[in-house]
């Protein structure tokens, strides 16, 4: 029985017998992780109607300094720690901050400016985190298991981004938002065992020996060789490019719904969110699990990468014929479902393409810092269209497709290029 279940387990997936073990192991890190961090995410997301289109830009401009303070702290730790020890290392410090925010809070219950640090901190997390996730997962498999792999390993992301607000859904009333910070702290803890037994069969059953060098030695170089390796290669300013158009969309959508949602109270907005969440990642795990692979492989990067700003440009449109709060709410969980199963394992295959270094060291500058220096650049622009040029919804949903096309456009040309590298590797 168990035989007929691994057998059509494999057809369905694409998975190989002897991947199995090691793509469960993958399935159950970012699971945790994205669990984890959707446990805080709607706490988070309810808190930013208390606040203008101002200030919620000016935490989004201290988010991105946060980030950039981060990753050179994560690039001083690349070149100091040995690569063994690095990812449970990024874990465990979260780990950490967050059981000394419960703390903070438990100490200083009335203090807004502890709500705005955990908002800034939970941003960060949220990217870094699933950086240093996809950056160990480039380094696990190679560039042929990726294309098959990788999306059913996202399919966990899908799935964890559902438990975590289904506990938070489930417990909020129950034990309080605070509490859910360590539950979250905890479950950060899982990840750390979960690494070294993907780094012992790493080599056995996937045979891949490839990094196995570099275990017992941190990548050397200094605390921003990462800012150097990325302003000098021109596929990463690329996927930089990319990140900053991508989140052009997600910043405006976010505002919008932020603005309608301010006149709800804490709670209910809390609940808005995580019912939004879980339908995004129900929607989004089918398609991951038993569709990205299949699309990457028979269509390529070049189509599977633009796919998702297209259907965006679609909803932009209908979002200005009809600029309604559930049509807003619709866009977002389309954007968000297609960027978990289909743009996010899209994207990350591009970074196979470039030797580990590049991965441990450029990538979280791309991940943290451009993402969210593109944040503070949209949120400000957004701020700009509707606070000085006093543009409603159809309006900004209608610049939001210019963008959405620029971004569709560059999205095809870097899924030709990984085609083209794949080609070449052959």
């Amino acid at each position: 029985m168990l035989f007929r279940f691994f057998s059509l387990f494999t057809k369905a997936t694409k998975v190989e017998a002897h991947e199995i073990k090691a793509v469960f192991l993958s399935f159950a890190f970012v699971f945790t992780i994205l669990a984890s961090y959707y446990i805080l995410r709607p706490v988070r997301d309810g808190m930013s109607s208390d606040w203008t289109d101002v200030e919620l830009s000016t935490i989004w401009t201290f988010t991105f300094l946060i980030s950039f303070f981060v990753v050179s702290l994560y690039g001083f730790a690349c070149s100091k720690i040995k690569f063994k020890f690095l990812v449970p290392s990024v874990y465990g410090f979260f780990s950490l901050t967050f059981f000394l925010l419960f703390l903070l809070i438990q100490l200083f219950p009335d203090l807004n400016l502890i709500n705005q640090i955990f908002y800034v901190w939970v941003s960060v997390f949220s990217l870094l985190n699933m950086s240093v996730f996809w950056s160990f997962m480039a380094d696990t498999y190679n560039k042929e298991q990726a294309k098959r792999l990788f999306g059913f390993i996202a399919s966990g992301s899908s799935l964890g981004a559902i438990f975590g607000p289904i506990i938070s859904l489930a417990l909020v009333r129950v034990i309080g938002s605070n509490s859910l910070i360590l539950i979250s702290a905890s479950m950060l803890l899982i990840p750390i065992v979960i690494v070294f037994h993907l780094e012992k069969i790493r080599v056995v059953e996937l045979q891949n020996t490839t990094a196995s060098k570099f275990n017992e030695q941190p990548m050397g170089s200094n605390i921003f060789a990462g800012f150097k390796t990325f302003a000098t290669t021109p596929v990463l300013l690329g996927i930089g490019l990319f990140i900053v158009l991508y989140s052009g969309i997600s910043t405006f959508v976010y505002f919008e719904l932020k603005n309608i949602l301010a006149s709800i109270n804490q709670d209910a907005r809390t609940e808005i969110w995580a019912g939004m969440d879980l339908a995004v990642n129900v929607l989004a795990v089918l398609t991951a699990m038993f569709g990205t692979g299949r699309l990457v492989t028979r269509f390529g990067l070049t189509v599977t990468l633009p796919l998702v700003p297209v259907i965006i440009i679609a909803g932009l449109l209908l979002v200005a014929l009809s600029p309604m709060l559930w049509t807003v709410v619709g866009l977002q969980v389309v954007r968000r479902a297609g960027e978990y199963a289909i743009t996010k394992p899209g994207r990350e295959m591009l970074f196979t393409t470039v030797d580990r270094d590049t991965r441990f060291k450029a990538k979280s500058v791309i991940d943290v810092v451009v993402y969210r220096g593109g944040d503070i650049f949209w949120a400000w622009a957004f701020t700009g269209l509707t606070q000085l040029l006093g543009f409603g919804l159809a309006i900004i949903a209608i610049i939001g497709a210019v963008i959405a096309s620029a971004w569709s456009l560059l999205a095809f040309n870097l899924g030709r290029y990984f085609d083209r590298h794949q080609i070449n590797d052959n």
